[in-house]
């Protein structure tokens, strides 16, 4: 087993085609598709469903993809551990929520950026759950989430609360009909519609009259222009969305966890602990 073989077949396992594979790795596909069928010899297990349209990861394929990405990224830290650089480089990529805080964030990567020029960054947005997920297939670093992820592969390395409140642009002393209110949601999976939705069943009211948005800002427009409303914690009321009025929620649905974590590595990277230190700087020291 050789480490191209391994990246021939994470690159497979991303693109869901060989000949996109082998266009992505600069190689011809034949040499794509004998390099896989002499690893899954080796392995002696099928990797790959093959279809008329591409391929998809088997059960077997799927667990070998676990232990590809943990090789390939212990073979590339393996190589900076011996440069013994005596300041974090490489690559660093990073989960990001859509409700993390802006401006504690932005502040730790203009910080990050101006100390180690030297890495080179990239974040991915999604829920917390499809981040999670990358995270522990190694195609992150780490990830800011939201919410309880108790697991052993995981460590936190900074976390957060913030208060959950009910944003709208009802303007009385309480709050508004609950069964008469239009709401805007993120996705299935983001724990603040499933606060919504849970705050709701105890009030038998059901999440029905709803509209579903991914973007955030697209979320806080619709509530700015008084369409909907939606649950979101406090800290995304800054900046133009500072005049939003806002209302406390039942203490069962008021807190929100945001916590940096990271896989539970034997080896950890130079760059991600210089970021997560940094992390810890900028948010411990005030929000906007």
């Amino acid at each position: 087993m050789e480490l191209t073989d391994l990246k021939i077949f994470v690159k497979i396992a991303e693109e869901g085609n060989i000949s996109r594979a082998a266009e992505g790795l600069g190689y011809v596909q034949s040499n794509v598709t004998a390099r896989i069928k002499k690893l899954e010899a080796e392995l002696g297990v099928l990797l790959f469903n093959r279809q008329p349209h591409g391929v998809t990861l088997t059960e077997k394929g799927a667990l070998f993809r676990e232990y590809a990405y943990s090789i390939i990224r212990l073979s590339e830290e393996a190589v900076h551990a011996m440069e013994d650089a005596p300041y974090p480089s490489g690559s660093l990529s990073i989960g990001i929520v859509d409700t993390l805080h802006c401006g504690s964030f932005i502040r730790a990567l203009s910080d990050y950026q101006a100390k180690y020029p030297n890495v080179s960054l990239s974040f991915i947005t999604g829920s917390s759950p499809d981040l999670i997920s990358k995270l522990l297939n190694y195609q992150l670093d780490g990830a800011f989430v939201t919410g309880e992820f108790p697991s052993a592969k995981l460590v936190t390395e900074y976390s957060e609360q913030d208060e959950v409140r009910l944003l709208t642009t009802w303007n009385a002393p309480s709050l508004p009909d609950l069964s008469r209110t239009k709401w805007v949601v993120s996705p299935v999976g983001c724990p603040f519609r499933q606060a919504l939705e849970s705050w709701l069943r105890s009030e038998s009211i059901p999440l029905t009259n709803m509209i579903e948005v991914s973007s955030l800002d697209t979320l806080l427009s619709i509530v700015r222009s008084g369409l909907a409303s939606t649950l979101l914690p406090s800290s995304v009321l800054s900046e133009e969305y500072a005049d939003l009025n806002s209302f406390p929620v039942p203490e069962a649905f008021r807190h929100a966890t945001t916590s940096l974590v990271r896989r539970n590595d034997r080896f950890g990277s130079k760059a991600f602990s210089a970021f997560a230190e940094l992390v810890k700087v900028n948010f411990a020291h005030g929000t906007d």
